[in-house]
This record gives structure tokens, sequence and C-alpha cells, in this order.
């Protein structure tokens, strides 16, 4: 399964087999050691398997068909080398996962091939020796395959829910004497709970995280994933429904996404929640995608537990994490528009509030919440190195009420209870990037004066709704991200300043001119496939009969550097909004937002719609 790719042009895989099983859940348990520059962990995934699951896994076989048997066999133990990201200079390009990490100086401990030696005296952890089976037994079981790149694991495990107290409650037969399938079962009530009840999953979750194994699982990698079996096992129904993966060595996210923090399923289908312990030394700041505003707890001296979690289930390339010396800069005073949490709804935001319920999957949900449809400003937090808390006092906290207000405005409910902004360090390659309750920040944002903070800002903000809220189901058409974002930024940024409408229209004009001297500059000077808005053309959204797929050119270095999404994006929907006028524009996307957040949509959907 081992997929060689030309890096100079080709496609990145997604490589898990969702149409088979699905990771409902994550549950991470990680330490991050800056001296030594690792993160490592352990990670419970709790699955539920598919519609099409109970047949035998098509995944193996059709991996078997395209590769040669060596590939699909599980081999003999061998030494695992694997290459660590710098983890001072390794960052995402295009906004979907970052690991922002401050460090000390680096250690270079790459031989001649550039790849790190992950050795036993190196790193704490021996060598994959029960990553193996010398049989072969890939036509008889099934293969649960995770997205993974650059980690280093030593042990799968399935955990023993049944012996967590009280897990009683979730067994509907007590009488099954296959304890296999008792365990199963109560992982399959636990992730079927109903929204209302989101508290006590959470906690059953993290109870079952700490269960004991009840059984090591045979396990392989290559290059792209992880491939897990249980002897016996043919079915998915049958494979274990909570499993753990420990010790890993983590890298951080990257451009290939999230399969470089942990083994997940990185096609945007495999929806979760996740909830994170994570240990740092007390002088650093964990920030990440999570619902909650977490405070640290000190567990010893010098060290201090940050726990964070999320229940609207997200793609898990939404997955974010932070840690280094961060301080949090507060307001000297409150202003009174940070106390304007809530309003009564006024007459011209009566569409704001749609009639029907909420075509996603059950979670909380916002839009269905009274309180949070007038909530104006949401709590948001400001963090930054020492350095730049003088700046940020000056520009950002000023900016970020007015915006968030701008945006709600525009848009309607907010997606997302919370928000944090992270000034980020001086490496970071873009000006943003936007993750499920927390936003990145360029530090030359802040050099730029209110003008290019705000619109920054404003672009972050809006992608809660177009690019997190809303998301696409095939990762090439980018646009349904970026280019909402860019066309909503002057939207917003133009409410958050209160210009008169020629004011307005004369601001957007000129960044419409700009823009379209650069996508000029672009369509000359790159290639003409990757200008493409839909590279995939009638197979957009297409995956195989496991649920595997690539992202056209998703490889291409050329591609990081592109605007052609934004501003091709951009274009389009500023001739919608002229073409149909502000007001049924902006309506339109009002309804638009409450019929398909929490989902996941292709550009015919949006055609279709209008």
């Amino acid at each position: 399964m081992d997929i060689k790719l030309d890096p100079s042009r080709d496609d990145l895989p997604l490589m898990a087999n969702t149409s088979h099983i699905l990771v409902k859940h994550y549950v991470l348990d990680l330490d991050v050691d800056f001296e030594s520059q690792i993160i490592d962990g352990t990670l419970v995934l709790f699955l539920e398997s598919g519609n099409r699951s109970r047949k035998k896994s098509g995944s193996t076989e059709e991996a078997c068909r395209s590769e040669s048997n060596e590939a699909c066999r599980f081999r003999k133990p061998e030494p695992c080398h694997v290459p660590v990201a710098d983890t001072r200079t390794s960052w995402s390009q295009m906004g979907y996962s970052d690991f922002a990490i401050c460090g000390k100086g680096e250690r270079d401990t790459s031989g001649k091939d550039g790849n790190h030696d992950n050795q036993e005296q190196t790193y704490g952890i021996s060598s994959s020796k029960h990553c193996c089976d010398t049989g072969n037994h890939g036509s008889e079981d099934f293969l649960l395959v995770l997205d993974c790149c650059d980690l280093s694991v030593l042990r799968v495990e399935e955990v023993d829910v049944a012996a967590v107290p009280g897990i009683e409650k979730f067994t509907r037969s007590p009488k099954l004497t296959v304890v296999s399938e008792l365990r199963n079962q109560i992982v399959r009530e636990l992730v079927t709970l109903p929204a209302d009840r989101w508290r006590e999953q959470l906690d059953y979750y993290a109870r079952c995280s700490l269960a004991p194994g009840c059984g090591e699982l045979l396990f392989d990698t290559d290059t792209w994933s992880l491939q897990i079996r249980k002897t016996g096992a043919q079915t998915a129904t049958a494979f274990p429904h909570a499993i753990r993966i420990r010790p890993c060595v983590y890298t951080m996210g990257s451009p290939i996404n999230n399969r470089a923090l942990f083994p997940c399923q990185e096609p945007p289908v495999a929806m979760s929640t996740w909830q994170a312990t994570v240990r740092a030394a007390a002088s650093f700041v964990v920030l990440m995608s999570g619902e909650n505003s977490a405070k640290p707890t000190q567990l010893r001296e010098g060290c201090s537990s940050w726990h964070y979690y999320v229940t609207m289930p997200m793609p898990a390339s939404t997955f974010t994490i932070a840690v280094g010396p961060w301080t949090e800069v507060k307001p000297e005073t409150c202003s009174p528009s940070d106390l304007a949490a809530e309003r009564s709804l006024s007459p011209s935001e009566a569409d704001f509030r749609c009639a029907g319920v909420c075509g996603h999957m059950e979670y909380p949900c916002r839009f269905q919440d009274p309180s949070a449809t007038t909530q104006e400003i949401i709590p948001h937090r400001v963090f930054a190195p020492e350095s730049l808390a003088g700046a940020c006092q000056e520009t950002l906290l000023q900016l970020l009420s007015p915006c968030l207000s701008a945006a709600h405005a525009v848009l309607g409910t907010h997606p997302f209870s919370r928000l944090d902004v992270l000034i980020v360090p001086a490496n970071f390659p873009s000006l943003g990037m936007a993750s499920p309750h927390i936003v990145f920040l360029s530090q030359s944002t802040l050099a730029g004066g209110s003008h290019l903070c705000g619109t920054r800002l404003c672009h972050e903000i809006a992608h809660a709704w177009f690019g997190l809220a809303i998301g696409a189901r095939d990762w090439t058409e980018e646009w349904l991200s970026e280019g909402f974002a860019t066309h909503l930024e002057d939207v917003f940024w133009a409410k958050a300043q209160q210009l008169a409408p020629h004011e307005a229209q004369e601001q957007q004009e000129l960044r419409a001119s700009l823009r379209w001297r650069r996508l000029q500059d672009e369509s000359r000077n790159s290639p003409e496939q990757l200008q493409v808005l839909r590279p995939n053309k009638e197979k957009t959204g297409h995956v195989s009969d496991s649920g595997s797929s690539v992202i056209k050119h998703g490889l291409n270095p050329e591609k990081v550097f592109m605007q052609v999404h934004y501003l091709k994006g951009y274009f389009l929907l500023r001739f919608l909004a002229r073409r149909l006028g502000d007001d049924t524009y902006f309506s339109f996307l009002r309804k638009f937002v409450h019929t398909f957040h929490g989902q996941l949509i292709l550009s015919q959907v949006i055609y279709e719609y209008l």
C-alpha cells in the first residue's frame, strides 16, 4: 500500500478507508518537551462501522490488486527511520492545521539522506517490534487504514471499555457472551448519545480512554498510512471499536494536514469530535481548537496540564494546537461594545433565524440556541509574545469587537462560542490561519496598522462560516473557503469601520483593482493546471469503494504560494453580488449558512441553492 508519488507534480493521497469505518471521537493525551523538541503520548480512537462494512472489507483486496503481494503483507520487524519535522520552521502554508511552537536551539540528528533516526537511545522508545505479523492474513481480516506520516508508533491495542465502572448503562444486551461484541456495543451506544447528553458523553470518553488494554493489535506503516488489524475480525463490525495507539512521537501539522500530528482519518467526510489533555512546562501556554477557555492545572512543580474538548463534529484537519511562552493581552478597560454580548432580534434580522431544524448530524448547535443567535460579540482572548503585548493592546484588541459584530450583522449566528487570537512566531509563513475557536495571525499584521490587521482579522473570522462550519467535501475546491472569506473580508471590514456606502464602495473598488492585477500576474506566470478551481472536474467529490482518494496537486510545492482559489472565487462572488444586488445576495448567504452549517458541500450545491 506504499504509494509512490512524484512530489514535483502529483497528488496527496487520503488513504483512510472511511467508507467502511469512521472515527467518531479522538482522545489525545500528550506531553510537550521543548528540550528534546518532541511531543509524545497516547491516542484513543472511538470507531463506528459504516453501512458497507458488514461485508468483507474491499480496501485490502483493492490494494492487493494494485500493488504487489509484498506491499500488502504485514512485514517482519525492522528498525523505523522516521523523518522528524523541524519544530521551528515547518508551518502549514494554506491554513488547514498548524502546530505553533517556540523552542530553543535545535539539534540536527539527520543522516545524509535527510531523515532523522528514530532510535531507542535518541527518543526513549524501542523500534517497531510489534508492528508486524509474519503471516499474510490480509485477505481474511478487516484492515483499518488511518492517514499517518512521519510518526513513530510502538504499540496498538484494543481498549477494554467494559471494565469502566458504570459503563453497563450502555449495554442493551447484557446477556452477550462474546466480550468483544459487548465492548463494541458499548462504544456504539456511547458514540450515538443524543446531543443534550454531551457532557456525560465526554466524561465517559475520558474514562474509557483510561481503561486497560485487552490485547495488542497487529499493525504496519508505510509512507502515508497506519494499517491495523485484529486476527479473526473479518468485518468492520467485528473490528474493535475502541483502540489505543501508543506511544507516538509527534511532529507538527503541516501542508499534509494532521496525519503528521496523530494517526487519523484525513478525508473531510470523516467528521469527528475530540478532547485532549496536554502537559507542558508551567512557563508555557497551551492553546487549542476547543470550545472551552482552558486554564492550567498544576501537576507538580514546573509542569501544568491543559484540557480542551469539541462537541461539534469536524474534519480531523481542523484540529490545531499551539504551545509557547504566550502572554494573554487584556484590555485596560471594558468598552460598552464588549458587554453587548446579547440583544433582542431586530426586524431587519428576521431572516437570520430561518424556520426548520438543522440538516447536520446531531450536536449542541448554536443555530438552535435563541441566546446564541442574537450574540453579536462572542467571548474572545488575545495571546502574543510578551514583546508584542503593547502593539496588540493598541491595534488588535480595539478591532476584535467591531469585526465580530460586523460579521454577525452580515451572516447572523456565530457558529462557534468563543475565539482565541494568537500572534504567532515570526517564521509563520502567511498572514493568518483559522481553526475552530482559534485564529493565528502573523506579527506583520500588527506592523501594518489597523487596516492590514483589520482586513486579515475579518478574513479569518469569515472562515468560521465558510471553511469551518461549512466545509468542502473535496479539498480541491478551496475556493469554497478562500473565495468566500476574501469576498466577505471587504464587507465585514467596511461595516467594522462604519463607512458610508460610497466610502465602502470606493475602498472595495480599489481592492478589487489590486486583486485583478495579482490574478493577471499569476495567470501569466503559473502552470495552467494549477489555475483550475475544480481540477477533478466531473469527478470532484468521488472516492474509491474504500473511501480513499487523492488531493489533486496536493504535493506540488508551487501550489502552496498561489492565490488563484482566493482570487477567482472572490471575483465569481463579486459578480454574483453585483448581478443580484446586495440585499438579495446577502439574504441568500444568510439562508445558505443556516441551511448548510455543520455540513460538507461541493460547488454545485451553491449553484443549485442559488
